[in-house]
């Protein structure tokens, strides 16, 4: 009994990984800026939807690695199973997706970079990164990226949170602010940082990177939740920090961070409050956040579009040989060189009105597809399918992501 125990820890403890890559994955420039907007503008009000935003994705991300385990099918060949209509708004959505995000977050990862060493242009400096995430990505070689991607993880997690750290005895006042409260007119602003916590269309990688790691069977469902919420805890962890960078340096002032250049402009506040080393530790935490989103989209979701090409041609590949295929290493390609062209002349209106529209409607689509597919008698084992909780939270996720879709879609086209 011992001895099991011993593998079961030691098991625990070294498959924690792929989940905190999806959660690092999803937490880009554009998370951070949220955090500290609501920080800056209400305090610690909003520390309960950051909770709540986590908890959402850990059922989302819990949903694709259940799926995959008990199914013995990837994510990809359950929306295949639903119909050509899945299939086909991944398709069109990952082509122009991926264009216009090889463009935004490689520009993303310059910003910061360009903050710490400003003797190169921004354009260089995005097209760097881009070439960076091709050689990490290109090859195949998931250990390569798991690597990089742990590494950018911790240096993440250290920088954001140590800079938490030195400002708490600036929150001296504000901690009553962090009982749970939704000021008049903040409904959708509330819904937006819930929804904002930790990934989108590489939650559904997740099935592709347990199954690199080895991980097959039901015997593996325990500690594939165990890897999700460690990974959706410290992702917590790390937007409360930006909350309390917020609320501690800014609230009360008349500064406002608006953007992406306003993190840059927040690292300054920093480095004149506390001291000049803690704008390169921000900076470094921006960078490091822009950067783990790249290669992991580099990776995840190449995986994703060569099993979208191997079920619609029906070739004959094996699905743990995906990052292998000629499809991988051509959206690989897709994400890092086309959109150079975008840092150059710009991004279309018309082409960023369709982006945003199929990035808009991507989670629902995650949602509904998930609630759809855990509860197939055809796939999933009784003890496999879900219960009245998961539903319950699956239709809760719905309900916010397609809100948020529709006033997203309202946005654009007004």
């Amino acid at each position: 009994m011992e001895t099991s125990n011993s593998q079961t820890n030691k098991k625990k403890w070294t498959i924690i990984g792929p989940g905190l890559i999806v959660a690092a994955t999803g937490v880009g420039a554009g998370d951070l800026v949220a955090a500290l907007v609501a920080g800056t503008n209400y305090a610690l009000v909003f520390a309960w939807a950051i909770i709540v935003g986590a908890i959402f994705k850990f059922v989302l991300n819990e949903g694709v690695g259940r799926w995959h385990l008990l199914s013995g099918k990837t994510i990809f060949e359950g929306w295949q199973s639903m119909g050509k209509w899945a299939s086909g708004y991944f398709g069109v959505y990952a082509l122009i997706w991926g264009f216009v995000y090889g463009a935004a977050g490689t520009s993303s990862c310059a910003l910061a970079m360009s903050a710490m060493v400003p003797v190169i242009p921004l354009w260089a400096w995005a097209i760097i990164h881009g070439i960076a995430g091709f050689a990490i990505t290109w090859s195949g070689r998931f250990q390569l990226f798991e690597r990089v991607m742990n590494v950018l993880v911790g240096l993440m997690f250290i920088t954001v949170v140590g800079s938490a750290i030195l400002v708490l005895p600036q929150l001296n006042g504000l901690w009553h602010t962090a009982v749970p409260d939704l000021p008049k007119g903040s409904l959708l602003y509330a819904l937006g940082l819930i929804g904002g916590v930790g990934g989108s269309i590489t939650m559904a990688s997740y099935g592709y990177w347990i199954q690199e790691n080895g991980w097959k069977g039901r015997s593996y469902v325990s500690p594939m939740r165990y890897d999700s919420a460690i990974a959706y805890i410290v992702t917590a962890i790390f937007t409360l920090s930006l909350l309390v960078l917020g609320a501690a340096l800014l609230y009360g002032t008349d500064t406002s961070i608006s953007g992406e250049q306003g993190l840059v402009s927040f690292a300054s506040i920093m480095g004149n409050e506390l001291h000049p080393a803690a704008r390169w530790l921000f900076l470094l935490g921006f960078w490091s956040a822009s950067f783990t989103s790249v290669i992991g989209v580099w990776n995840g979701v190449s995986y994703l579009f060569a099993d979208f090409i191997r079920n619609v041609r029906k070739l004959n590949i094996d699905k743990e040989k995906l990052n292998q295929t000629k499809a991988f290493r051509f959206y690989v390609f897709w994400l890092t060189f086309p959109p150079m062209l975008l840092h150059f002349i710009g991004k279309p209106v018309g082409l960023i009105i369709v982006y945003g529209a199929l990035g808009a409607l991507f989670m629902p689509f995650l949602a509904v597809t998930l609630l759809w597919l855990l509860n197939s008698k055809k796939e999933l084992p009784e003890e496999g399918r879900n219960h009245w909780l998961s539903n319950l939270l699956l239709i809760l996720c719905l309900f916010l992501f397609a809100v948020l879709a529709v006033n997203e879609l309202r946005n654009l086209f007004a």
